[in-house]
């Protein structure tokens, strides 16, 4: 906010044409980039660097602003709804091209309150100390971590403040047995800490808490650091996937039969599904490397040859009118008998996801189905079968194989289409 007064120029997503959380996210780069050649210029002063990160004139000037949003002062207020709905009418362009709902939100702006009403508590209950500077500490060393601040000298709140609040508030509406916290693995020590204190506080939700440690997502291009400008952002990667998936498909010649409308509904499918399992195939907790020429790939383990087994399918399907089930006393082929025993684990492996908060069980479970899948098609004929008894299983097969092809697919909210 306080570098888009000083060097924005009164610009709009309207008048710079960009989204609107691009246009913030620019000014909390030109922010940073002020603040490091503020503490630079303190420090070739002779100033020490941590010194001169608390001197730094646009950091008072910040925490003035802070202090004046926390006291409600109309312009900072007026300032910060306005910049608070560009962010999330860009967010909201993004997560619906994502495929991205979400029931409700929590917002800090309406929990750091609650936060600091808990701090109070914890006070009185001597589970935090005041120090003579009046910032609200609480002592963890006796459990293996540090010092915390709950609450700066000014009185205005700190990230864990306002995650007490927002864990008290979504347990008190919900009373729900598991909070799970999707969040990279740097935050590790945060949720330690946000457990810790929930425990020392006496609060129910306490045990509730659980974090999922995403592992980070490097790309080709190294780390990405928000602060610095250094991101790929999730639009324009999505951007490029859709034009790397147009690109693939158009040299394999799998466009013909369809429209231009078509078309582009199909790319955007594989670009997404390709986006989302490349990610999603790996375990969680792993860091890993995120390559987009990579992820659409026609072969191997990528979404692309999943969707286009599951069209494949489809295809052997579109003249069929019949639904038969599968017979127990036909005499299966190998192929077959692979096949069905891997469609045989879907429920499992759902469970098993499921329990284990790791959707990558899934994900690679459809790999596991489509190259089986692939093995039955190539080893035997289908349609072409003159056995009736046969042919007829293998049709159930195929109905059986498509089914959960989808719902798998569904689970990781990736589209599987019926024609590629």
């Amino acid at each position: 906010m306080l570098a888009w007064q000083l060097y924005g120029n009164g610009e709009t997503p309207e008048s710079t044409g960009l989204k609107g959380d691009h246009l913030v996210g620019k000014y909390y780069v030109e922010f940073d980039k002020h603040y490091r050649e503020e503490i630079k210029t303190l420090m070739g002063s002779g100033m020490t660097e941590d010194l001169a990160k608390k001197e730094s004139p646009l950091i008072k000037e910040a925490q003035q602003m802070l202090i004046k949003w926390e006291a409600n002062n109309p312009e900072t207020i007026s300032l910060w709804k306005t910049m608070n709905g560009w962010v999330y009418a860009g967010f909201e362009k993004t997560y619906h091209r994502m495929g991205v709902s979400f029931d409700k939100y929590y917002y800090e702006s309406n929990t750091y309150l609650l936060g600091k009403d808990i701090v109070a508590e914890g006070l009185q209950k001597d589970v935090f100390v005041k120090d003579p500077d009046g910032s609200v500490w609480i002592d963890l060393t006796a459990d293996g971590l540090d010092r915390k601040i709950v609450l700066r000298a000014d009185g205005t709140s700190v990230y864990i403040t306002q995650d007490i609040g927002t864990a008290q508030l979504k347990y008190d509406e919900t009373k729900m047995d598991k909070s799970v916290y999707v969040v990279g693995n740097e935050q590790d020590y945060h949720f330690k800490v946000l457990k810790l204190i929930l425990q020392k506080l006496g609060k129910p939700n306490a045990e509730v808490v659980y974090h999922l440690s995403y592992g980070m997502v490097d790309l080709p291009s190294g780390k990405m650091k928000s602060r610095e400008g250094t991101v790929v952002d999730a639009d324009e990667l999505m951007e490029e996937m859709h034009a790397t998936a147009k690109k693939i498909t158009e040299e394999l010649g799998k466009t013909e039969g369809f429209t231009g409308e078509q078309l582009d509904v199909l790319y955007e499918n594989i670009s997404m599904g390709a986006l989302k399992y490349f990610l999603l195939k790996v375990d969680p907790v792993k860091r890993m490397m995120f390559n987009p020429e990579e992820s659409i790939d026609f072969h191997g383990n990528t979404g692309p040859f999943i969707q286009y087994t599951h069209a494949r399918i489809c295809s052997i399907l579109r003249n069929i009118n019949i639904t038969p089930e599968i017979n127990p006393q036909a005499i299966l082929h190998p192929a077959e008998q692979e096949l069905l025993n891997v469609l045989s684990q879907f429920p499992n492996k759902v469970s098993d996801a499921a329990n284990d908060y790791n959707p990558a069980l899934i994900a690679n479970y459809m790999f596991e189905t489509a190259k089986a899948f692939n093995r039955l098609y190539h080893d035997v004929s289908i349609l072409g079968e003159m056995d009736e008894v046969l042919k007829q299983n293998r049709i159930a097969i195929c109905i059986l194989s498509a089914k959960v092809l989808k719902q798998g697919m569904n689970l990781l909210g990736i589209v599987v289409p019926e024609k590629m």
